[in-house]
């Protein structure tokens, strides 16, 4: 039950809205209501908009009630600026929308739009957004300007304030202006003249206040997000351009922005890195010094903790762990239009440091690989301190800035805070070109003497910052509420008063994110601290920083890998600490096990994009396994030991499913098996059009005899499901298979007992993790016997399955499609591309061992025309859960059939991901040897 006024303003929502989404059930808005900070508030009700009219309305509600309103993008802050304990509104999926100007010089963005997404856009024409964070591949356009984040390139001359072009907002009482649009300004004249004289008056008075005038210019010199863009001020005489500067690192506090446009930057071609190892942190800030004047694209400083934390990782260059105790590193990058130019700067960068003291010679290398390794140290720091901290601890990661002359400095006096409050494994790295530092530290909120320790050492560290070095709180991350209180610190009484003066402003009853960037409560940083109690060694390491969320299959459906984790993790805590009410806790728990566990596909992408690379897919794993009845257990033994009889159930349940969706149609079928379905609470599957009938027995017995062989292991799967019903290439996989392989070749060798051999990876699913070994053991000593103990390679059809395989089979050499054809095939046959335009799914699996590229370019040989779906990761069918929950697949795959235009054909590694791609893309996929085999000859 919702407290008053809320359960009046969720009616008044629901009229407008659709229910679904709407959410006030305890799971949901505390999943939904989480960042990636280490502060926590649950909202009253979450929503999801899909559109400016539908904030437009929503605001002229809150008005009407006078409630506090939050809007969310993708939750990536870090000092809790994205939290609510009231309304919180969400970016739904309708905020994608973008527009190409004048020959690429501009871009037009909507807020849910992916920062390395509207990248991508640009990329063909050579361009790219200003703004860089370390987190672009899962913030989204609003966060990025209402944070006004930066990153290591961008500095103070590429961020968002500094390349905004015009900007479409809603107001408080839900205005719409148009910066861009004339008929838009002038009638937001008529309607908020107040506004716009009183932004004219506020820069009057800055002007004639020299003092504050100029404190305000020279903070706006280095990268600064405390506080409001006051620079925005004495920067424009428009008020136009006064008020959409100002909304640039508003976080949400003066209107909602619907739109932006963005001026764009250059993307030079060519780069080039060096890692610059000194002696100490002195040379190495002097070096940055240096590498500003001359321009360098970037500099990453590292103190010697950070370097410790990352040399023992594999991947890491050479020579890190001989490194003195003081020493420090600078990793520069350096671009250019040419090879020519990019030599240049790189002479350029050599000859300017040469006479500092150094530990090693300078080297820059424009390789790619040896590039990626120099990166990963810079990379691998903030995942170094994750991964080595206690459970139950928090990651902070804080972000300051000093004038460049001071970093050295600065750096050291930070080390001595570090020392002081015993936070010994801190480490310390940053943007050293604007005098930007990063330090991170791991922190147990759990004690109150924990709370207290963090609480002192955050009053040293503002006042050293704020006071001593003149510096900036928050360089890039926001103020939020870790820094609202310091804000007047840092800026002083009068510019502090002119920030109260604009929120009036903008937002006169304060109903827009308040307590974020101003708050009078010197407790406000040491509140509303986020639990982390210990849940599972599995997901513990996890910091709820949302990097997984982009490429999860269920983010539109119901949760998220890193909502997941928060929402078990309040299970755990209530098993720890006993909850209000038991009744309450076991909705929770039911709300779970249909938005936790049954809708996730457990795919395991998510531990690719974690930086601590937690797999939450083998969680939910485990999760199901403590699920399991003994009776679901005994007949997850029968069905394995009896897999023959199985597979010949399974054989049988394809024909009659086949015969009957011949004699009623696709119509009365799915309508039948749909009812079915649902009144049956998911029990039976549901039917559905790409439903593969039975497979047929191949036409090929074998292949010539040859010294070269191959142990072919087609999967359970691949043997028993043939096309569906409208693929007019009815032939066998297997068949395929077998003429790729003669083609280059190869004699084949079957395991023996095929139909009865399984990886197991269908009861791993499940969570019956005893019955999945037990067949993978009987599946190994097969292969074992077949391949001469690993003389032989063995190809397996189907990437899941290879891919349980590969992680469990030591000695053998396994290979999925793409694998054994760069490793066997393409030496051995010539490719003519197909005259098609066909379309490429890259399974989870596939994508886990790393081969996407591969394939692409694999499919490139094979075909005229190849079309990789954007952001379709994983496809959600997940082996058989799209039978069960076929709204997964749906969900997944929404955006895959407005990407397949003119393909008359996918191909992709798995064959159950294959019905739910046909299904939801309106082509046959089909399994990627059969591209091989349409594309190949033998050389000779």
């Amino acid at each position: 039950m919702l407290p008053e006024p809320y359960d009046r303003i969720h009616a008044e929502l629901i009229k407008f809205l659709p229910e679904k989404r709407v959410y006030t059930d305890s799971l949901r808005t505390l999943a939904y209501g989480t960042d990636a900070s280490f502060y926590r508030l649950i909202p009253k009700i979450v929503v999801d908009t899909e559109c400016e009219s539908e904030v437009i309305r929503i605001l002229e509600i809150v008005n009407t009630f006078e409630v506090p309103v939050t809007f969310r993008a993708a939750g990536t802050s870090l000092s809790g600026q994205a939290i609510s304990d009231s309304i919180l509104i969400r970016l739904g999926e309708g905020w994608s929308g973008f527009e190409i100007l004048d020959k690429a010089k501009k871009i037009q963005l909507e807020p849910g739009i992916i920062g390395s997404h509207a990248n991508r856009i640009l990329a063909p024409h050579g361009k790219k957004i200003g703004p860089d964070p370390a987190s672009i591949d899962t913030c989204k356009i609003g966060g990025i300007v209402a944070n006004n984040a930066s990153g290591m390139c961008c500095g103070v001359a590429e961020n968002s304030y500094k390349t905004l072009d015009s900007m479409r907002i809603v107001t408080a009482d839900g205005t719409v202006l148009d910066t861009a649009d004339e008929e838009s300004r002038e009638s937001f004249r008529r309607s908020h003249g107040e506004l716009l004289d009183g932004l004219m008056k506020l820069r009057a008075a800055v002007l004639d206040n020299k003092s504050l005038a100029d404190r305000i210019r020279r903070k706006s010199k280095i990268k600064n997000t405390t506080g409001y863009s006051l620079n925005a001020i004495v920067d424009f005489e428009d008020p136009f351009e006064i008020l959409q500067h100002l909304l640039v690192g508003s976080e949400g506090t003066l209107a909602f922005i619907s739109n932006v446009t963005y001026r764009t930057v250059v993307e030079h071609p060519h780069k080039a890195s060096a890692l610059m190892r000194f002696p100490d942190i002195r040379s190495a800030c002097e070096a940055a010094t240096i590498c500003r004047s001359i321009r360098v694209s970037a500099a990453e400083l590292m103190d010697r903790a950070a370097l410790a934390s990352v040399q023992d990782k594999p991947g890491m260059p050479p020579g890190l762990a001989d490194l003195g105790p003081d020493a420090s590193a600078l990793l520069v990058e350096v671009r250019g239009k040419d090879e020519i130019t990019l030599q240049k700067k790189i002479d350029t960068v050599l000859d300017a440091v040469k006479d500092l003291p150094s530990v090693t010679p300078h080297e820059f290398t424009a390789d790619p690989i040896e590039f990626n390794s120099l990166w990963n140290v810079r990379r691998g720091l903030f995942p170094a301190v994750g991964a080595v901290r206690q459970a139950g601890t928090t990651v902070i990661i804080e972000d300051v800035a000093f004038p460049i002359k001071d970093l050295a400095q600065a750096t050291l006096d930070l080390q001595e805070l570090f020392t002081k409050h015993g936070y010994d494994n801190a480490i310390i790295f940053g943007h050293a070109l604007e005098g930007n530092l990063h330090f991170v530290f791991t922190q147990d909120f759990n004690i109150q003497s924990e709370v207290d320790r963090y609480a002192a050492f955050m009053d040293d560290v503002t006042h050293m910052v704020a006071e001593e070095y003149k510096g900036s709180l928050k360089a890039e991350h926001g103020t939020g509420r870790n820094m609202a209180h310091f804000v007047e610190l840092e800026w002083g009484r009068e510019a502090y008063e002119l920030m109260e003066e604009i929120k009036r402003l903008f937002d006169p009853k304060g109903l827009l994110n308040p307590g974020v960037i101003l708050n009078e409560d010197p407790q406000a940083h040491l509140k509303d601290l986020k639990p982390l109690p210990v849940a599972d060694d599995i997901i513990d390491k996890c910091i709820e920083c949302g990097f997984c969320e982009p490429i999860c299959p269920s983010r539109e459906l119901t949760l998220t890998p890193r909502q997941r984790i928060v929402a078990y993790r309040e299970i755990s805590r209530g098993k720890l600490e006993g909850v209000d009410s038991k009744e309450s806790m076991e909705a929770f728990r039911k709300s779970f096990d249909y938005d936790g566990e049954a809708t996730c596909a457990a795919d395991g992408l998510c531990a690719t994009r974690c930086p601590v690379a937690i797999n939450t897919g083998k969680f939910i794993k485990v999760y199901r396994s403590w699920a399991r009845s003994t009776w679901e257990k005994r007949i997850a033994s029968f069905t394995a030991s009896s897999f023959g009889v199985t597979t010949a159930a399974i054989g049988a349940a394809l024909r009659v499913a086949g015969g009957t969706h011949d004699l009623l149609g696709d119509n009365i079928m799915s309508k039948s098996t749909a009812a079915l379905h649902k009144h049956t609470g998911k029990r039976i599957p549901q039917w559905n059009t790409s439903m593969p009938r039975a497979a047929t027995k191949p036409t090929r017995t074998g292949t010539p005899q040859s010294d070269r062989k191959v142990v072919y292991f087609p999967s359970c799967v691949s043997q028993h499901m043939g096309p569906e019903k409208r693929d007019t290439d009815k032939s066998a996989l297997r068949d395929r298979t077998l003429s790729v392989l003669a083609k280059a070749g190869y004699e084949v060798i079957h395991p023996e007992n095929m139909n009865s051999l399984c990886c197991g990876q269908p009861w791993e699913s499940k969570g019956l993790i005893e019955q999945a070994d037990k067949k993978l053991s009987e599946l190994e000593c097969a292969l074992r016997t077949a391949s001469k103990n690993g003389e032989y390679p063995i190809l397996c059809d189907t990437s899941p399955c290879l891919f349980r395989m590969q992680e469990h089979i030591t000695g053998l050499t396994l290979l999925e499609p793409v694998q054994f054809a760069l490793t066997h095939l393409v030496s051995e046959l010539e490719f003519t591309p197909i005259n098609k335009r066909v379309a490429l799914h890259v399974t989870c699996s596939t994508r886990k061992m790393g081969l996407a590229a591969e394939m692409e370019d694999l499919a490139r040989q094979c075909a005229r025309e190849v079309v990789v779906p954007n952001d379709v990761y994983c496809c959600g069918f997940a082996g058989d859960r799209g039978f069960n929950y076929p709204e997964l697949n749906e969900s997944a795959l929404k955006d895959l059939p407005g990407q397949l235009d003119g393909c008359t054909v996918g191909y992709s590694t798995s064959r159950t991901c294959e019905i739910g791609l046909s299904l939801h893309g309106g082509i046959p996929y089909k399994n990627f040897m059969f591209l091989l085999d349409e594309a190949s000859w033998p050389k000779s």
